[in-house]
């Protein structure tokens, strides 16, 4: 597997580990208490995960297929992307960001469909980055509302940066309900 590739899907797992672990460390009885009357709960926040990932894999799995199709050459670089996006602001909780219409939970999911649906968008995503595997993916770019023009190895690491946001999110949220 091409080192880029090695490191980005690395990098979503390393984030998605630590998503399961936080949820794992609240019970069940309490992932749909909310911490707060404006705060979403532990199932929201999968849901909101949900569906920013169902917007984005399909976008970038179309993006892909089109790239590939028109004939994308090999990945040249090696040098390690994770340094190419700094997720900072997304991992800092102290600053507020306000999610669109569009990706804001409905409290409609439970925890273990809102898991589901996270899940089938991942793979539907993992697969895709496997099978272009080797490729310049790094030369693919869409444009992201708020970081402009981002590649798909950036894009990738964004999923991974704002999954890490949401688990400190869920953590506060565990730490709320628990002590309530």
């Amino acid at each position: 597997m091409h080192p880029r590739t090695q490191e980005v899907l690395s990098v979503l797992d390393s984030y998605r580990s630590a998503l399961e672990h936080a949820v794992a460390q609240v019970p069940a009885s309490l992932q749909r208490t909310r911490p707060g009357s404006e705060q979403w709960s532990v199932s929201e926040v999968l849901e909101h995960l949900a569906l920013v990932e169902g917007r984005i894999a399909p976008m970038l799995v179309t993006k892909l297929a089109a790239a590939r199709a028109e004939g994308l050459g090999p990945e040249t670089e090696t040098s390690p992307v994770t340094p190419t996006l700094d997720v900072t602001r997304l991992l800092d909780r102290s600053n507020a960001l306000t999610a669109s219409e569009a990706s804001r939970p409905t409290a409609g999911l439970s925890t273990e469909a809102a898991w589901n649906a996270l899940a089938e968008h991942r793979r539907v995503l993992r697969d895709a980055i496997v099978a272009t595997d080797g490729l310049a993916l790094s030369s693919v770019q869409l444009p992201h509302p708020r970081l402009g023009d981002l590649n798909i190895y950036q894009w990738l690491l964004f999923l991974a940066g704002h999954e890490g946001r949401h688990t400190a999110q869920i953590r506060e949220a565990a730490a709320a309900v628990q002590r309530a």
